[in-house]
């Protein structure tokens, strides 16, 4: 073969510093991109002979991957195809795009180093952002081919010429430059190789290890050993989503689930996903045990393409509300070099949401269906994703309103509709509606509780994240029904009836003792009102609008409430107009024993909230010394 020189057909000398530049940030894609090219070229040589297209020997398919610090190379290579050298000016020397020069201005204040890889077939060219230098030795498989050797220095001068490769396939060999020399490192190349190319379909081989084999006996009869270099496979091959689930048993999900996470706790249950129209699917994905904090746990699944490693990244792919969930989603549909902007626009992709989102609502109607019980004790865990799913996407509340759990006090389980039956003749109010109570912290709230079962209700626990979210989707849901947390109001108030108890004070007595009580309270936001409740009540039951609170929580929770959220807090005082209490501070001349009995009365109920601290609850504890 002739020594041939050129310029690459790019029509401007801006396009490698721009590639350099432009990738610096992402520069650990170079070696995703090589070995998925080798990995490629190693099944179609397999898929021709497949075809009776080659009829040589395809041999054990593989890819190496070696470092060679001192020469401060970086090798890749295949048994691949192979290429000629017409192949070799067609492949790499015509990068696939036109108008280079309209590229170079709209990219280079770009910031997606997958778009411009991805969009113009730059994979092999990602080489130069680690090397100054980059070599190709390859041999055709095709019958006479000669081996032939690519060598460019970056710039867009190359030189063609005859090659030693002896074997089919392709050999990379990367001059690293000084600025790349991390990459140096055996422990940075195994740590990319780990991210990228850990269950490619070819073994990937990186660097060797040395283990002792026999080697006959020495004269005194004794087993002498040599030492042989092992390849060293970096890559699972056939992973779990890759194979039919009637194949798989639950040790091997539990299994591959501790491979993708050594350190966490085994899942609730998996789904395994595999779909081939209208689009290409396949994956595994697991509910984990959720933790307080979800932040932690966000962003584990992982997305493919064709077993290649793309991102764990998928809110674009993955509903919102199932970004908890773990596990790998693969697709060949979704390019290897995706960018945001594809994922946000590309209409297999929202099929691929939708696909998702309802085969997790059929894992869940399975369950629920087929083991209650079980469901049933795993539901503090999966909750949140089906409270989630409801609020967030119409489609899974449509299904998820069969096997939605809504839990009471007494830890009972039931669906919408077996509430609805359940509470319907008692806490139905004078205009018709259910009213659902529901209390965020039993604990605190347990005087209002226990106030509430008195009268027959029934309470819910509604104390998970997004809580707050599902009780107003579910008055929007759900027909004439109404949500109150427990300490909304007083509790003959909650469920408004026809019939009402009436104070037995006078007009100017509860006008007194509602003057009384105002003094006594120093705080702002406390608006006092004289009620008539039974004298078993509390003499006093501070409260907070079910509205208000409400809006203020979500705003908490970024809800896009902050008008509300900056707003002071305000208070409902209901004095018990029947209680023995008020007659007895009524009954008193002494106007400093007045207010005393009112602010221990106002303290009691504060107290019973937890909403007394510091100083006032020292006055508190003072003030009962001195009443005992």
């Amino acid at each position: 073969m002739t020594t041939e020189k050129g310029s690459i057909s790019i029509h401007t000398e801006n396009i490698f510093p721009i590639i350099k530049k432009f990738l610096y940030s992402d520069n650990e894609i170079f070696l995703r991109e090589l070995v998925s090219n080798a990995v490629d070229a190693v099944q179609k040589i397999k898929r021709l002979a497949a075809l009776g297209q080659y009829n040589g020997e395809v041999g054990e398919p593989l890819v190496q991957v070696s470092l060679d610090a001192a020469a401060k190379t970086i090798t890749i290579s295949d048994n691949g195809l192979g290429m000629t050298a017409d192949e070799i000016k067609k492949y790499i020397n015509q990068v696939a795009f036109s108008g280079a020069s309209e590229f170079v201005e709209k990219f280079k204040d770009a910031k997606d180093a997958n778009e411009i890889i991805g969009k113009f077939g730059l994979g092999f060219y990602s080489a130069f952002m680690v090397a100054d230098l980059v070599e190709i030795q390859t041999l055709s498989y095709q019958e006479g081919a000669s081996p032939a050797k690519w060598i460019c220095d970056g710039s867009t001068e190359f030189e063609i010429s005859q090659g030693n490769r002896t074997t089919r396939g392709t050999s990379i060999i990367l001059h690293v430059n000084a600025e790349s020399e991390e990459f140096l490192s055996e422990h940075k190349l195994q740590e990319i190789l780990d991210k990228y190319a850990k269950f490619l379909p070819v073994p990937i081989q990186f660097g060797t290890k040395s283990e002792q084999e026999a080697d006959g006996e020495d004269e005194e009869g004794k087993p002498k050993y040599k030492t042989v270099e092992v390849p060293n496979i970096v890559n699972t091959t056939n992973p779990i989503w890759t194979k039919a689930p009637a194949d798989l048993s639950d040790e091997d999900y539990l299994a591959f689930y501790k491979e993708l996470y050594p350190f966490s706790e085994d899942p609730l249950f998996w789904i395994h996903l595999n779909v081939d129209y209208p689009f290409n699917l396949t994956g595994v994905l697991y509910f984990p045990k959720l933790k307080e904090d979800f932040d932690m746990q966000r962003n584990k699944i992982k997305l493919f393409s064709r077993q290649v490693f793309i991102t764990d990244e998928v809110k674009d792919i993955v509903p919102e509300f199932l970004m908890l969930l773990h596990g790998v989603i693969d697709s060949p549909d979704i390019p290897l070099n995706v960018s945001r902007s594809f994922l946000q626009a590309d209409g297999n992709v929202k099929k691929i949401n939708s696909y998702i989102t309802k085969k997790v609502a059929d894992k869940l109607a399975e369950l629920f269906n087929k083991d209650r019980k079980g469901f049933e004790e795993k539901w503090t865990d999966i909750g949140l994703f089906v409270k989630y799913g409801m609020i967030s996407e119409e489609k899974f509340y449509e299904k998820g309103k069969d096997f939605a759990l809504l839990t009471n006090t007494k830890g009972e389980h039931f669906t919408l509709e077996e509430y609805k039956e359940k509470i319907k003749a008692v806490q139905t109010d004078k205009n018709g509606a259910l009213v659902y109570l529901y209390t965020t912290d039993p604990e605190k709230q347990d005087g209002f509780i226990q106030a509430a079962e008195k009268r027959g209700y029934d309470v819910l626990v509604m104390n998970s994240p997004i809580d707050g979210h599902f009780v107003s989707s579910l008055e929007q849901k759900l027909e004439k029904t109404v949500l109150k947390r427990v300490d909304a109001s007083v509790t003959n108030k909650l469920i408004e009836q026809d019939e009402t108890l009436e104070s037995v004070l006078s007009e100017e007595q509860s006008t007194a003792i509602k003057g009384i009580f105002e003094k006594a309270i120093t705080k702002p936001g406390y608006t006092v009102e004289v009620i008539g409740l039974s004298p078993d009540d509390s003499p006093v039951t501070i409260t907070m609008d079910e509205f208000m609170r409400r809006m203020k929580d979500m705003a908490k929770m970024g809800g896009g409430m902050s008008f509300y959220g900056n707003m002071p807090d305000s208070y409902k005082v209901a004095v018990n107009g029947n209680h023995k209490l008020v007659a007895k501070i009524l009954a008193s001349a002494d106007e400093a024993e007045q207010s005393k009995f009112a602010k221990q009365a106002v303290d009691l109920a504060l107290l019973s909230q937890g909403m007394l601290t510091g100083p006032e609850l020292t006055a508190f504890v003072s003030r009962s010394v001195e009443l005992i």
